[in-house]
């Protein structure tokens, strides 16, 4: 593209991923967005790669070649053997908490792939993204619902990923209390064992179907079971001060049950919509005796996945 230019827009929302028993499979989106804009060009002699960060991302002190927002950019180009621009300057803005278990990286990196599609007219289908992402992230729980919108069931084939859409009940609620602690990604993963026994593992195919049934049809029995997750919830808890009298609350409140949204250290219940704000409240009030301030999130309904346009 020598000597051209081209600018492109995006918005990613953030997701929540496992709900209990679908571990690094099950996810949905939600409603908070990153937004971000590039403007690429290949004239002058010099490169460069700037970035200005606003919102929940503006404290992050990065470099502009080391973001996520231009890794994804660079994985697109790879992707189609495209030369990267040699001027890339990128403008984001973010509502999605940094490090608190709602897919904040997941989106940045989905960012920057839609905008070098965009951009850089690479023909990249919704599909190859989505793999492209995946890929990176090492498991596709928080890509899928974030590309595709609302509950998505995200799996690693022997032939790469699938993805596909969720049934909700029109008539349950995800209510997200998001604390100030912050849990990194990776920390929460070195807590994982390397396995679980046999009959561990036999409750977590258990739960895995009772989530994707009880999303659909709003049964209470299976919604607590499959909230109440046995592969990496044991292990994570003890990193969220407040973990169980967090759960208690939502569930005394009438909530079918609650559990971390990813790795943490956002706590997500599931409840029927009419009482979702007093499970909030409940929620918020257990926070506060571990002294952390919480804001809640309520997400009633289906959340809408990335959006891009020049």
């Amino acid at each position: 593209m020598s000597g051209k230019s081209g600018k492109a827009r995006v918005k990613v929302p953030a997701s929540t991923s496992n709900l209990g028993g679908g571990f690094d499979c099950i996810g949905v989106a939600v409603d908070r967005w990153l937004t971000a804009s590039v403007s690429v060009s290949d004239a002058g002699d010099a490169s460069r790669v700037t970035i200005k960060r606003t919102g929940a991302v503006a404290g992050l002190a990065l470099a502009a070649e080391e973001d996520l927002l231009h890794l994804g950019f660079t994985l697109a180009c790879e992707e189609r053997s495209h030369a990267i621009p040699k001027r890339v300057d990128y403008e984001v803005g973010s509502t999605i908490p940094v490090a608190r278990g709602l897919g904040a990286s997941a989106a940045a990196l989905i960012a920057g792939t839609l905008l070098a599609n965009e951009a850089l007219a690479l023909g990249l289908s919704r599909e190859e993204i989505a793999a492209i992402c995946a890929r990176e992230e090492g498991h596709p729980d928080n890509i899928g619902p974030a590309i595709f919108g609302g509950a998505v069931l995200s799996i690693t084939t022997a032939n790469g990923y699938a993805f596909e859409s969720l049934r909700t009940h029109p008539e349950i609620a995800l209510i997200f209390t998001v604390p100030e602690l912050e849990i990194e990604t990776a920390a929460a993963r070195a807590v994982l064992p390397p396995s679980l026994p046999f009959g561990t593992a036999v409750a977590a195919v258990a739960k895995a179907a009772a989530l994707v049934e009880g999303l659909s049809s709003g049964d209470a029995k299976l919604l607590a079971y499959a909230l109440d997750d046995v592969v990496h919830v044991p292990f994570r808890r003890a990193l969220i001060p407040g973990y169980d009298s967090v759960v208690a609350a939502a569930i005394s409140a009438g909530a079918f049950g609650a559990t971390l949204s990813g790795s943490g250290s956002t706590m997500v219940a599931v409840a029927p919509t009419s009482i979702a704000a007093r499970v909030g409240s409940a929620m918020r009030g257990a926070w506060s005796k571990v002294g952390q301030a919480a804001e809640v999130i309520i997400e009633a309904k289906s959340v809408e996945g990335a959006a891009s346009g020049r």
